[in-house]
């Protein structure tokens, strides 16, 4: 009994496919630059996580459309900032992840991009069920728990991000403004001496006695 435990606990760490498979990744879109991303669901009604973040660029917003395997629109929306989306496949297949930064002109996109989908143990539940499921489901509370902190890092980073790109904006702004109130003192300065120097010249008089 003890030595079957330890081979599933063995087998359980060493299977390739886990109970969530994952992709995470930063990727920088160009303007007018349109990007997809896939996974495929193996079954009917597997869940998919989706989660993005603009980290940097522009006014931090970028549109984005979630297309299932037939070409059926089951996410969408424009100028979004982030989003955290959990969904189930209503048939197996390609599901596609696509970004447009055509809405920018000049303006470089970087966004956090995650997406995970569920895939269960079918051999370990074929073969030994009663003697994982307690671990199975632990393993799968631990992964969501990993899965919730990862979004909260990445959620606190992206605000800091922007909080920075708005103090860099104020910062400049400042700069700008008290440039150009130095830049108005000082021409208000030059015309006040303009206007002082013609009054002075033009009320000057000479006085010739024969």
């Amino acid at each position: 009994m003890k030595t079957s435990v330890i081979l599933l606990l063995a087998i359980l760490f060493a299977w390739p496919d886990g109970r969530v498979a994952a992709t995470a990744l930063t990727y920088s879109m160009a303007p007018h630059e349109r990007a997809c991303f896939y996974t495929q669901a193996s079954r009917e009604g597997e869940k998919i996580g989706f989660y993005f973040a603009v980290q940097a660029g522009g006014s931090f917003d970028i549109d984005y459309e979630v297309t299932g395997p037939a070409g059926n629109r089951i996410l969408n929306g424009r100028k979004e900032r982030q989003g955290d989306f959990i969904f189930s496949a209503k048939q197996p297949g390609e599901h596609a992840f696509c970004f447009s930064n055509t809405m920018s002109t000049f303006s470089q996109k970087t966004i956090d991009l995650d997406i995970s989908s569920e895939n269960e143990f079918t051999v370990l539940k074929a073969t030994a069920e009663q003697h994982v499921k307690g671990l199975d489901d632990s393993v799968g509370n631990l992964n969501g728990a990993l899965n919730g902190i990862q979004r909260m890092q990445k959620y606190f980073r992206t605000r800091e991000n922007r909080h920075f790109d708005t103090v860099k904006s104020t910062q400049a702004r400042i700069f700008w403004f008290g440039g150009g109130e130095v830049a108005l003192v000082v021409l208000a300065g030059l015309l006040e001496v303009f206007v002082i120097e013609k009054l002075l010249n033009g009320n000057r008089t000479v006085n010739v006695v024969f």
